[in-house]
């Protein structure tokens, strides 16, 4: 079932199963856009916990991430680390929307791994104040009417796909292969982000992929951002020969530059919707 829509007066529950919020201005202008829409925010006690470098040791981020899953919507609040050692427990999802990236990458994929949808790709409470108005209105377009627009990356290999979606962060993706919190891939649309990762370390990543046939039976990948902005321009080409390279020889569309992950317009993805990926024109539509 998809999840409900949301309408003004709704909760919403701030979660940080990953590291310790250092950035208290950004957590607080992130609410302050929340509250915009009419939505009540709950900010639990997430700035006062630290343990090491996490929100709080495993037993609290636990409690915390159970505790919330009545919530008709979930918003992490920061990446890091950590969000995977909660898995080593038993888990039940809620059937309300669930957001994040990164990290969070591996509770958004368990979640949907267990038949739930409500997984949504996107931007945590800590990023929001450096989404553009393009994303938070993406975002604000999801959760009340149930649409998202159309993104577009730069077509890399031709093609049409059509299939469920599954966004994920790679190093947690690759980190997840051989559990149980690894969705079933066939016939979905995969599309990866990462951030700080040198080329050979993203080459390394693909290879197991490939080695474990992971991939077999996708119908289509995508690529969104890998590189903060001083490395960009430097290893744009080199990323996009290696994807062309490492999957040229596979009968899918590829698209690499989707508007997708660590940087500022980061685009909402439910995950488990249908959807389009043109290898043509580099488009990728969510039904």
């Amino acid at each position: 079932m998809f999840p409900n829509k949301l309408k003004k007066g709704d909760l919403v529950e701030i979660a940080a199963p990953s590291s310790s919020v250092e950035d208290n201005e950004a957590f607080f202008t992130g609410i302050e856009i929340i509250q915009k829409w009419g939505l009540i925010v709950n900010k639990n006690d997430i700035l006062s916990r630290r343990f090491n470098s996490f929100a709080g040791n495993d037993h609290t981020r636990l409690k915390e991430l159970k505790e919330v899953q009545k919530s008709k919507f979930i918003i992490f609040a920061k990446g890091g680390w950590g969000a995977a050692r909660l898995l080593e427990d038993e888990l039940s999802w809620g059937e309300g929307w669930m957001m994040g990236f990164s990290d969070a990458s591996s509770l958004l994929l368990s979640k949907y791994s267990q038949g739930c949808l409500g997984s949504i790709h996107g931007p945590m409470i800590t990023t929001l104040s450096n989404e553009p108005s393009w994303s938070i209105e993406r975002l604000k377009n999801l959760l009340f009417e149930g649409y998202v627009d159309d993104i577009k990356g730069k077509p890399i290999k031709g093609g049409i796909a059509t299939g469920e979606v599954i966004v994920s962060n790679l190093t947690i993706f690759t980190y997840l292969i051989g559990t149980s919190h690894l969705p079933n891939l066939k016939n979905k649309i995969l599309v990866f982000e990462d951030i700080n990762e040198d080329i050979y370390k993203i080459d390394r990543m693909l290879t197991y992929l490939k080695l474990s046939k992971t991939l077999d039976e996708i119908v289509g990948i995508g690529f969104g951002n890998f590189f903060n902005e001083k490395e960009s321009d430097s290893n744009s080409e080199l990323f996009e020969a290696l994807i062309y390279e490492r999957f040229k020889n596979i009968d899918i569309p590829i698209v690499s530059n989707l508007p997708i992950g660590h940087i500022s317009g980061n685009a909402c993805i439910p995950i488990g919707f249908n959807a389009t990926l043109n290898g043509k024109n580099g488009i990728l539509s969510v039904n």
